[in-house]
């Protein structure tokens, strides 16, 4: 047997062992990885639906349609594009589409919770080809939006891109709309954390006021590891070619043949999303998460959230790899993370990131979030 093989059997095995309290992952269905390892896999269907480049497309063709209109049907859209191979060459698409290099965009601090993309300064691509207006959160972690919008109305960006890996509140969408709107911006919300608490009713959606929405489908939606970009009805009343400039800024702007398999596996994810025992699963991840925070608050610790599905926990200054290092060792797998203006700084963070979704699909409940909480508390404190 290959060694390759024998290692996925170890890691499957690691999975099962070991608690995942990371947010961003997740457990995909037994239908998703049987569409990932699927002869979808072995056709070329470079193009969309209906005007492919490569022949013996028939079947393919209802399969992308299929994603299409369950991503458009989850998430209340006009428009929806499946092809983005993940997350970030998404938000490069967007970028491409609604901006031209050197223009302004603006973004969430990495350092407060924001993403690499939203223009993260010099070391992305978000940074480098254009000019990058940063906004922070305030002490307690929680974005001032009069700040922001004096921000935005000094620096009138092209792009307002809002979303976060680590911001454990709700969002006001609104604000952000009247923001974007008032300097002619585009709103683009990233939702890749958010987008399952959104389709289980969790979250308020920024559908009726952002232009552009993104989410990856391997988090909350428990789906293969892709992206799903959506132009809105607000969108398209603003340009009504906005559709035609994201399709052709995914391909053939930035890439090629789209994997079907991935999008086999997306229309898969979409179906169960609508589903009413999704919902439930959704409002159960929160509950959880508001019993992991009050058990590590109970326990002394400083804890910024929850009002979704992750919380960001103070371990002392400079200590977040330390003690997630600490925690695998004790099969609670859990990630190093900034906390809101970290005295340390990013390669020495302050804090770790924990979430409940992947556990919830194992059936945790209260008694194992709060004894989870007490034995992450322990090392915190023991260290």
């Amino acid at each position: 047997m290959d060694k390759i093989v024998d290692l996925i059997v170890l890691e499957e095995e690691r999975q099962g062992r070991e608690a995942t309290l990371i947010p961003s992952e997740n457990f995909t269905y037994p239908e998703v990885l049987d569409a990932l390892g699927s002869c979808l896999t072995n056709k070329y269907a470079e193009g969309y639906p209906g005007k492919r480049y490569y022949q013996g497309n028939r079947i393919i063709d209802q399969i992308e349609q299929i994603a299409i209109e369950r991503t458009k049907k989850l998430f209340g859209v006009e428009m929806a594009n499946v092809q983005a191979y993940s997350g970030s060459p998404a938000n490069a698409a967007i970028l491409m589409a609604l901006a031209n290099p050197g223009e302004k965009i603006a973004g969430l601090k990495l350092s407060a919770g924001g993403h690499l993309t939203h223009g993260h300064p010099k070391v992305t691509f978000s940074g480098h080809y254009y000019q990058s207006i940063q906004f922070d959160v305030d002490q307690e972690g929680r974005i001032d939006y009069e700040e922001v919008s004096k921000l935005i109305e000094a620096e009138k960006p092209k792009v307002l891109m809002v979303g976060s890996t680590a911001y454990p509140w709700v969002i006001d969408w609104e604000k952000f709309g009247m923001m974007a709107q008032s300097v002619g911006a585009w709103l683009v919300a990233d939702i890749s954390h958010l987008s399952g608490l959104i389709a289980g009713g969790q979250h308020p959606s920024p559908v009726p006021f952002a232009h552009v929405i993104m989410s990856t489908t391997h988090k909350m939606l428990r789906g293969p590891r892709g992206a799903v970009i959506g132009v809105t009805a607000k969108g398209l009343a603003k340009d009504g070619e906005l559709s035609k400039k994201i399709d052709r800024a995914v391909f053939p702007g930035l890439q090629g043949g789209p994997h079907i398999n991935n999008i086999a596996g997306i229309a898969i994810a979409m179906k169960k999303a609508m589903r009413p025992e999704y919902k439930e699963y959704a409002q159960k991840v929160v509950v959880n998460a508001k019993f992991l925070a009050e058990g590590l608050k109970s326990a002394g610790l400083k804890v910024w959230g929850t009002e979704n599905h992750l919380i960001v926990v103070g371990v002392g200054e400079g200590r977040g790899r330390e003690v997630a290092e600490a925690l695998e060792k004790e099969g609670i797998i859990v990630n190093a993370n900034t906390v809101p203006h970290d005295p340390a700084g990013p390669f020495k963070p302050s804090g770790i990131r924990v979430g409940t979704p992947a556990m919830t699909v194992k059936g945790w409940g209260e008694e194992e979030w709060r004894e989870v909480a007490g034995r992450i508390a322990m090392k915190i404190n023991s260290g």
